[in-house]
């Protein structure tokens, strides 16, 4: 399961760190002195990125531009609300996997998401090709159709009611180009042909692209499209808060990919929970515990409960403006979680 992950797209407040947990992670030692660091803006430092270096994935959110007014509802609250249309600050997100790839050596680069209407599909193609390229085969694609119709308009992507097939083509375009000696595509949204994409990818095929987003067309997009599925738990829409729910959103992507002639056990399968809390316990409306809330023998057993019906890769928020916080959060999320769960995977017989 795997890595931090700043992120200002699917949650509360900015500045967001995402921790994504795995069972071969380590945590980084303080040091007595710690040099002096920054994550954030025109003032961040390398040595900031190497010091949350240890987990699995490193993600980046992706906003270009964010217009004056907002009027598109947020998904991922029940009022609409986004909480990040404050200030408009924000790093052009492959750009910045760029720079993040030279600074570090093993941790997977993770787009969460990269909005498929933002770039022209040849460009963000190629920008991503580049990014695996330097980072030594390191990049998984992780995509969606965005949400925020002002920034879409802004950056002259396809009309917002017809994102989700312009989605499809990006994605079927973009293996084209990554695969194919003379690629060439006809679509409604895309359309080339008399070119030459090279070099190609670093991993085999291509980078792994996981589809976002919890509606049905989000769903079956990633199992006949996608090499795995991605979504944030807790759309009031579509919400994928308990292991029962989750599992039925699977079931889906994988009957989509089964009636698409591919093989469902192929796909990777992730959930982003914004609302992580160790130690503090939060309540659903009947009164349960939320998973991922509350003491960590709780959080450990949700861990195992959604392991058991097939997810992978568990994404949590950590966000703080606060560098020393969230180093320390970090820790002690891979002391009380990482490191049980994967001794607990371990003792298991089937592992």
């Amino acid at each position: 399961m795997g890595g931090p992950h700043e992120n200002r797209h699917h949650g509360p407040p900015p500045s967001r760190k995402r921790l994504i947990p795995g069972p071969r992670a380590k945590p980084i030692p303080p040091t007595a002195e710690p040099p002096k660091t920054n994550t954030k803006g025109r003032n961040a430092t390398k040595n900031a990125i190497r010091r949350i270096a240890g987990f699995q994935h490193l993600g980046f959110s992706d906003h270009v531009v964010i217009a004056n007014k907002v009027n598109s509802p947020y998904p991922y609250t029940s009022s609409g609300r986004w909480f990040a249309d404050d200030s408009g600050e924000c790093l052009e997100q492959l750009t910045t996997m760029s720079f993040v790839a030279a600074a570090t050596s093993r941790i997977r680069l993770l787009t969460s998401v990269m909005v498929l209407p933002h770039r022209p599909p040849l460009l963000a193609a190629k920008m991503l090709n580049t990014v695996d390229i330097l980072s030594k085969g390191r990049l998984t694609v992780g995509v969606g159709v965005g949400w925020m119709q002002e920034e879409i308009d802004l950056l002259g992507g396809p009309d917002f009611p017809r994102r989700g097939q312009a989605a499809n083509e990006y994605i079927e375009a973009f293996r084209a180009l990554w695969t194919e000696d003379s690629p060439r595509y006809d679509g409604d949204h895309i359309r080339f042909t008399g070119l030459k994409f090279t070099p190609k990818p670093v991993q085999a095929l291509h980078p792994p692209i996981w589809v976002g987003g919890e509606s049905l067309a989000a769903r079956q997009r990633a199992g006949r499209l996608g090499n795995g599925w991605y979504p944030v738990g807790n759309n009031p829409a579509a919400p994928f808060e308990t292991p029962r729910a989750y599992a039925a959103g699977l079931q889906t992507v994988r009957a989509a990919a089964e009636a698409a002639g591919r093989d469902p056990a192929a796909l990777a399968t992730a959930l982003y929970v914004i609302w992580y809390r160790l130690g503090e316990t939060e309540y659903r409306a009947d009164g349960e515990r939320r998973n991922f809330t509350g003491p960590a023998s709780a959080i450990l057993d949700d861990i195992a409960r959604y392991r058991d019906i097939g997810l992978q890769n568990l994404v949590i928020g950590g966000e703080s403006n606060d560098l020393a916080h969230c180093l320390d959060h970090m820790r002690e999320f891979e002391a009380e979680i990482m490191r049980p769960a994967a001794m607990s995977q371990r003792r298991r017989p089937d592992s």
